[in-house]
């Protein structure tokens, strides 16, 4: 699975409830309400663990998190990505 479909499955399954639901990779998260601040943080956990990746205070800008896109650009540029099979 590429680093995309697993933001896109993480995404649906905890912030919309609804697994398997396709998001675009272009949605703002943030201006839709899907992503809040306490969303932000769950976020931010799960790709530290998922993908081996270390998040620092410099790196917790909003445009970092806006979308599907951005995110996995982010995690890409990050370090290490683990994907899974």
């Amino acid at each position: 699975m590429t680093v995309i479909e697993q933001l896109e499955k993480y995404v649906a399954q905890e912030f919309l409830g609804q697994p398997g639901e396709a998001i675009p990779t272009d949605l703002d998260l943030l201006n839709s309400a899907i992503l809040d601040s306490l969303g932000m943080l769950k976020m931010i956990a799960w790709i530290e663990t998922t993908f081996d990746a270390v998040i620092s205070d410099q790196d917790l800008d909003p445009e970092n998190f806006r979308s599907i896109g951005s995110i996995a650009e982010f995690v890409e540029r990050a370090g290490s990505v683990r994907t899974v099979a």
